[in-house]
């Protein structure tokens, strides 16, 4: 057995707001329990106590910032995460299994509002390691349909403030389905139908990283 497979495994799951990437993680993680491994889910920005801190000025659309201060908040929260929770689960040979890394940020932040995706790499390997910036296995849940993938998002309820995300307009959200798709293609990334069944799409992302 190798080293890298002594570690641990890290997994992403990423895709656009409204592709059911937080249920996959929980579902994959609950399998991979049951099969005895130790597994701790990410949920990018969310995570230990400061990323939850982070998260909270991200989410909130009405404080307005430019896309650099974007990629900032982000891998603040991504380096205490990943120092925190994620190294030392993986050096005792469990599992991270992740709703977004910073794939989310090149494709918001880079295809969504302009920024320079090597920017977007360098900061971000300045802020994690070469582990983080090469995970296992990545899936990328896309749904093609923009009205199923709007509704699903109305369906999580009126939020406090409006999302800093989520809110933007329909171009927006075209140019980042558009950037995983790119993203995908150019890294050979499966893409996964995420309109189906839920337990059609986990049987699929069990297979694919299993």
């Amino acid at each position: 057995m190798n080293e890298r497979m002594e570690q641990g495994k890290y997994v992403v799951i990423e895709g656009t707001d409204g592709t059911g990437k937080s249920t996959q993680v929980e579902l994959l993680a609950e399998r991979l329990e049951e099969t005895g491994l130790e597994v701790v889910q990410f949920h990018e920005p969310d995570g230990v106590e400061i990323a939850s801190e982070i998260r909270s000025i991200i989410k909130n659309g009405s404080l307005a910032r430019s896309a650099f201060t974007n990629l900032l908040l982000f891998s603040a929260s991504r380096r205490e995460n990943w120092l925190q929770s994620g190294l030392p689960v993986l050096e005792r040979g469990g599992w991270v299994v992740s709703a977004r890394d910073y794939t989310s940020t090149l494709a918001y932040q880079g295809y969504g509002e302009g920024l320079d995706t090597e920017l977007i790499s360098h900061v971000t390997e300045l802020s994690t390691d070469e582990r983080y910036m090469h995970p296992d296995a990545q899936i990328i849940l896309d749904i093609n349909d923009e009205a199923e993938r709007a509704e699903r998002i109305a369906g999580r309820g009126e939020l406090e403030n409006p999302d800093t995300f989520e809110s933007r307009d329909s171009q927006f959200q075209q140019r980042v389905q558009d950037g995983y798709r790119t993203i995908a293609r150019e890294r050979g990334l499966p893409i996964i139908a995420a309109n189906r069944p839920i337990e059609v799409v986990a049987e699929d992302i069990w297979r694919t990283v299993y």
